[in-house]
């Protein structure tokens, strides 16, 4: 049986997933291999065969400047809850946790569905796949309530 360090750790190496890709999407939205990995697989979605016209990319670099600031951000406090109280075995850690990913889930990925962006969607449940796991099993660690 894996430990709870096991997956404390587990979680904490999710959020620095989290960290790198917010950082690269807010610092290289502009650059071949943001479009290779990621645009290639969202702009025909909205923009079908045709050359995105110039205002279209520089909102497309906006906006995933701000996202990706958004998603490392999220990634660190993700870490520091991961770090510190989760691994104390503070039960609001593992509520917050869990409800933080489940709120981002049913509301990002339905979003994507709607607008034909299943890449999206996809990334979506990768990450929450990856993220998970360590909630099922450490919740029994989390059942007793700890002395305030």
């Amino acid at each position: 049986m894996l430990t709870f360090s096991f997956w404390q750790r587990w979680l904490l190496v999710v959020s620095f997933i989290i960290i790198v890709f917010g950082v690269a999407m807010a610092l290289l939205n502009g650059t071949a291999v943001f479009d290779l990995l990621f645009n290639n697989q969202i702009s025909p979605v909205f923009w079908g065969a045709e050359t995105i016209p110039d205002v279209g990319i520089r909102f497309q670099q906006w906006i995933y400047g701000v996202l990706g600031a958004t998603v490392a951000g999220w990634g660190v406090f993700l870490a520091f809850i991961a770090h510190y109280p989760f691994k104390a075995r503070e039960k609001w850690a593992w509520n917050c946790v869990l409800i933080g990913l489940l709120l981002w889930y049913l509301i990002d990925t339905p979003i994507s569905l709607y607008f034909g962006v299943v890449f999206n969607a996809v990334f979506n449940t990768l990450l929450l796949v990856l993220a998970i796991p360590p909630l099922v099993f450490t919740r029994k660690h989390f059942a007793r309530v700890l002395p305030t």
